[in-house]
């Protein structure tokens, strides 16, 4: 008689504990699903498009890497960053089953005489919608005013300037909901 009170008390404690692990898990901890279009660059010269979404992309896996609760879908469309179609946008976060989506852009200073004569200053800016393809905060990074980079290459460039932008919406979401502890 004593082991089986013994073996109720053990089992009762245990489902109990377990019961309250349960109920302490929060619905923001599922995991959000960000979609990142191409970036649009600027000028549109085809030869520097591959390199610009090859290093815009290196950057963002990284950051979105060091969070727990994202992830990075990529979508290999590029949307005009001035004209963003809502509809486009609920189109892909619906065939996507995304939460969020982000439109960049990659502007690159021209410096010099020459037609493509370009420096390794770039201004990188993006616009964050919802699911429901409402807009909700822009942010832009210029890495020549932010940082001061004279020297070093492009890639570099649009890495630090992806990192400084998403830090600003991310910035920028905190100051829209300070309850939210969103992370993109």
């Amino acid at each position: 008689m004593r082991k089986v009170l013994l073996f109720t008390t053990f089992t009762s404690f245990l489902f109990i504990g377990m019961a309250i692990v349960k109920a302490q898990k929060n619905a923001d901890d599922k995991i959000r699903k960000v979609l990142y279009f191409n970036p649009e660059v600027e000028p549109d010269i085809e030869e520097i498009k591959e390199p610009t979404n090859n290093a815009f992309f290196s950057a963002v896996s990284d950051k979105v890497s060091s969070y727990r609760k994202n992830k990075m879908l990529r979508a290999e469309v590029q949307i005009p960053f001035d004209s963003v179609d809502q509809q486009t946008i609920i189109d892909y976060c619906v065939n996507n089953d995304a939460d969020f989506a982000i439109v960049p852009k990659v502007k690159y200073f021209k410096v010099g005489l020459g037609k493509y004569v370009f420096s390794n200053q770039v201004i990188v800016s993006m616009k964050l919608f919802d699911a429901g393809g409402n807009f909700i905060t822009e942010t832009d990074y210029d890495t020549y005013r932010k940082n001061m980079r004279l020297l070093g290459s492009t890639e570099n460039s649009i890495k630090i300037g992806t990192n400084g932008a998403l830090k600003g919406i991310l910035k920028n979401l905190k100051k829209i909901n300070p309850s939210s502890t969103v992370d993109l």
